[in-house]
């Protein structure tokens, strides 16, 4: 029965699906580790890793890029730590935002770079692993790339090279639909509903676009309506409202990897998107190193209850799965993902890239400083 209703039901998923992903171009090489190389003051590096260390504070700096058939040099480009607990890291994450102190400057159409350090993987392959998948199952995923990075001429290791989700983002996969509200959703964001005042909400839900404006009014309505809506209201209400079977091939997929540091789990890392031609509102993923394994609370993720690995207080899990009809339509993507998963080359997939990565890794002395990795 489950497989009857996902055959039903794909080709509308596929024929409701209004966004692209674009192709990878020379900022997101696959069959190359391009080299960035970072020069900063040496006063301003000093402050980045220190005083300035837990603050978004962006410092000048040139940037250049190297592959074997592009290369391209930016000027006065903003460059800062970027994450929250790995700030703490050896190994530390970065941000390279090309248009801080210049508008409009660009990398081959990219605002921001985001160069995740992955301190607490030792394969270095989680998080690309994750949105690769995503990707595959025709999920909205930033691309990515893995690079060698260096700091005023030392190499920092290798960094895995994640899209920055922004208005360019938006642009590159909701064509001509990409004016809308983007809200950023940090740890505490488990979508209930905290009252009328948008200032309730502003420092967990960062609206990330249309800034001037500063609308939480559609995004408060729906939170209001997604917790006391009526049970026999519900599903008209979101079918009209939310990008269901989007969020529930999401879901099925944040539990296949494991990805506990989401929304489900951890009220944490997604971003809720509202389209300005229908008024839907589409779930995004991001930050998705803590996967496959990677366990902070020493529960076994392999072998959690699917219909129950949410936590508590999760209104958009609960109410889904709380109705029969969305219930089948998660386990029948959960099966259909699952045995794709089984029966697909991602082994061959992984050993490629792990051959690509492992000149790279050898020569990354901030890969074993967290926590004594051997490659």
């Amino acid at each position: 029965m489950r497989t009857l209703i996902y055959l039903t039901l794909l080709p509308t998923f596929m024929l409701g699906q209004a966004f692209v992903h674009p192709e990878n171009n020379e900022a997101f090489l696959q069959d190359e580790v391009a080299e960035i190389h970072i020069t900063v003051s040496a006063a301003d590096l000093n402050t980045l890793l220190g005083d300035s260390l837990f603050t978004d504070h962006h410092f000048p700096a040139v940037f250049r890029y190297q592959s074997a058939n592009f290369s391209d040099t930016l000027q006065s480009v903003g460059f800062r730590v970027r994450g929250n607990t790995s700030r703490n890291a050896k190994k530390k994450g970065f941000k390279v935002s090309f248009n801080e102190y210049v508008v409009g400057q660009k990398l081959k159409g990219i605002e921001k770079m985001n160069l995740i350090g992955q301190h607490n993987d030792p394969s270095l392959l989680r998080y690309w692993t994750s949105l690769h998948l995503l990707q595959r199952y025709g999920l909205i995923a930033s691309r990515t790339s893995f690079v060698k990075l260096y700091l005023n001429g030392n190499y920092r290791g290798l960094y895995l090279n994640v899209e920055h989700i922004d208005d360019e983002f938006l642009q590159k996969r909701f064509i001509n639909d990409d004016g809308g509200n983007l809200y950023k959703a940090s740890w505490g964001a488990d979508l209930t509903y905290w009252g009328s005042n948008p200032n309730s909400y502003r420092s967990v839900y960062e609206l990330k676009t249309n800034k001037d404006s500063n609308d939480y009014s559609a995004f408060i309505l729906f939170l209001d309506s997604l917790n006391n809506i009526s049970d026999s209201d519900f599903p008209c209400y979101m079918e009209r409202n939310f990008e269901v079977n989007h969020y529930l091939k999401t879901l099925a997929t944040e539990i296949l990897i494991g990805h506990w540091d989401g929304y489900a789990f951890n009220k944490n890392n997604f971003y809720l998107y509202r389209q300005p031609s229908n008024g839907k509102f589409v779930f995004i993923e991001y930050d998705l190193d803590n996967t496959f394994g990677i366990d902070w609370f020493g529960v076994d993720w392999a072998n959690r209850n699917l219909n129950n690995w949410h936590e508590s207080n999760r209104p958009l899990v609960e109410r889904f799965l709380d109705v029969p009809y969305y219930k089948d339509v998660f386990n029948a993507y959960l099966d259909t993902l699952l045995t794709d998963l089984d029966t697909s080359s991602l082994g061959t997939v992984l050993e490629n890239k792990q051959d690509l990565i492992k000149g790279a890794v050898l020569s990354d002395t901030y890969y074993r400083k967290d926590y004594g990795f051997q490659y």
